[in-house]
């Protein structure tokens, strides 16, 4: 049975979420793909698939697949290279929407972010009326549809907006939230992946009921710190704050090669460029980090990261690539290389806490 809610209820929290964003962008500014299925990234040859349009998902076409995979299960599949200066530049129209009803806006990536309309500059008391307002805005002044969750937290916000896509919203109001999560299948709690569902099965935990009535203790034995997390997000405790401006906590670069690397004198030359890269990016963010990581995915797909941390913070290249080098270096490959990148963390950022006074009004 759904228990008396404990949780906070006085915050009115919108997920919003493009349409498959980058492949409907491409069909956008080139109707003859309207209609029809569309890969953004990959090829026939190699490289992994960015983004894919509804069409192509109906095959299993899906993200981070590879492009010999998608032509697999589509033949009729259309691929397109990433064009992501266009993508940002549209992002830029959709968050300018975003910022007309709040400013408390955190974008999760090009094409989502989480809003906190609680209060804001409508004086709208309708979290609901308001995403499907953004909605028809962004189609109207855009051109793309989006859809939307919204809730009173963002964990429970971003799984709502994956119920009626796509162009659609639902809305999971206070007294619906434990329901509404008791019966929702494991695999569809947001931060549940496949390795953790497949425990969590085995476990016999298969809804979100089954995980209620778990132990907190024994969510901790199997899943460790994430054991609380979970006890805690069944329960509709999740009280992390919307965002305006997110901290980075990481900066990264990386290189897919149209041919494997078996050599690491090949590999040295591959890794300055990137260690090049990442110097811009770091010093136009102003940032600088002590742990450098060094990203290997092998031409069977395997992926394998090595990392050092340094006593000092760096962001130029000739440390940066000094470094990866003797990551490189530390063990033999066990095959060809299809990628490499670089990526910096524990970052010089100062993480300030702010406090939010939250008003009750109703949903």
């Amino acid at each position: 049975m759904t228990q008396a809610i404990s949780f906070p209820t006085n915050r009115k929290i919108i997920h919003v979420d493009m349409d498959a964003f980058y492949a409907s962008v491409e069909q956008m500014d080139f109707p003859e793909l309207k209609g029809k299925p569309v890969a953004v990234g990959g090829s026939e040859a190699r490289g992994v698939v960015s983004a894919a349009s509804y069409e192509a998902r109906k095959f299993g076409v899906r993200s981070a697949i590879s492009g010999v995979l998608a032509k697999k299960y589509c033949p009729e599949i259309i691929f397109v290279r990433p064009r992501f200066d266009r993508y940002k530049e549209i992002s830029k129209k959709v968050q300018a929407i975003f910022y007309d009803y709040t400013d408390l806006v955190e974008p999760l990536s090009l094409d989502e972010a989480y809003l906190d309309v609680t209060q804001n500059k409508k004086g709208n008391p309708s979290a609901t009326l308001i995403a499907k307002e953004i909605r028809e805005r962004i189609f109207n002044e855009v051109g793309l549809t989006a859809s939307a969750g919204i809730s009173v937290n963002k964990f429970v916000a971003k799984i709502a907006s994956d119920f009626n896509k796509p162009n659609g919203q639902k809305t999971v109001n206070p007294d619906e939230v434990l329901g509404f999560l008791e019966a929702l299948p494991i695999r569809k709690f947001y931060g549940v992946g496949k390795v953790t569902t497949e425990k969590m099965y085995q476990l016999g935990i298969f809804t979100g009921l089954d995980l209620k009535k778990k132990e907190l203790d024994f969510l901790e034995k199997h899943f460790g710190k994430s054991g609380a997390f979970y006890y805690n997000v069944v329960r509709g405790i999740h009280n992390s704050e919307v965002k305006s401006e997110r901290v980075a906590k990481s900066v990264a670069t990386e290189h897919t090669f149209d041919e494997n690397l078996s050599s690491e004198i090949f590999m040295e030359e591959k890794l300055q460029v990137i260690a090049e890269q990442l110097e811009r990016r770091l010093l136009k963010q102003n940032l600088a980090g002590k742990t450098v990581t060094l990203k290997i995915k092998y031409s069977d797909f395997s992926l394998q990261t090595r990392s050092k941390t340094l006593p000092y913070f760096i962001a130029n290249k000739s440390l940066l690539f000094e470094t990866v080098k003797e990551l490189l270096y530390q063990e033999r490959m066990k095959n060809s290389v299809r990628l490499l990148g670089i990526s910096v963390t524990n970052l010089n950022t100062d993480v300030k806490k702010t406090v939010v006074v939250q008003l009750k009004f109703d949903f």
